[in-house]
């Protein structure tokens, strides 16, 4: 089973589902997997988020490269790989954080926004770090990012969508995080789903051709 750093490097997306249900959230993993798209983070603040990644971790062990997202602090961190998340993302930098994630043994996605933060982040051990929100700069805030720090991996955040991914990853983006536009809370609809994969996965390798 790849690791989670190694899919988001093959495929570039980053499927976020935020406030899906139990039944939702087992339709929508099946799907990914099938899809050639074996990765799914679970936010935190979805009710009932610790029984959900359990779930999730016993059904598509092997098949489904789990994680945990709002990670705010180092409780959270050791109640989600309790549960079966083997990454952790956070919308924010904070050094206790990132050393509960080293104590656990698990890759920490943290958000960032400026230089200073993105680097500080990089420096302690963040596996990639998450840009959020990326829509309040957009992918020429991200170009201009990648200038003086070209060799961290940066995951745009908050705001990606179909009609900007293509812009973001030519920009410089290593893979992009994707919630509402692809996995919609108020459930699983999979013709839905099949199309935004396709389109983003389209939309990712346009920007990686127009980078290359």
């Amino acid at each position: 089973m790849e690791d989670a750093i190694s899919v988001l490097g093959r495929t570039g997306l980053l499927p976020i589902a935020r406030g899906l249900d139990s039944s939702d959230l087992r339709r929508t993993a099946a799907l990914l997997v099938e899809e050639d798209l074996p990765l799914l983070e679970v936010t935190m603040n979805t009710r009932g988020a610790a029984s959900l990644i359990r779930e999730l971790h016993e059904a598509f062990e092997g098949r489904l490269v789990l994680g945990a997202g709002t990670v705010l602090d180092p409780v959270l961190a050791e109640t989600a790989v309790d549960a079966g998340a083997v990454f952790l993302v956070s919308p924010h930098w904070d050094p206790e954080l990132a050393a509960a994630a080293r104590r656990l043994g698990v890759p920490l996605i943290p958000g960032a926004f400026t230089p200073t933060e993105i680097l500080a982040a990089w420096r302690a051990g963040a596996a990639m770090v998450k840009v959020f929100p990326a829509v309040a700069g957009g992918p020429e805030y991200l170009r201009q990012l990648r200038g003086p720090l070209p060799e961290i991996p940066l995951l745009p955040t908050g705001g990606i969508t179909v009609d900007n991914a293509a812009e973001f990853i030519a920009a410089g983006a290593a893979a992009l995080g994707v919630g509402g536009s692809l996995l919609r809370s108020e459930g699983a609809d999979p013709a839905r789903l099949r199309a935004q994969i396709t389109a983003f996965k389209t939309a990712v390798a346009e920007g990686r051709r127009a980078r290359a």
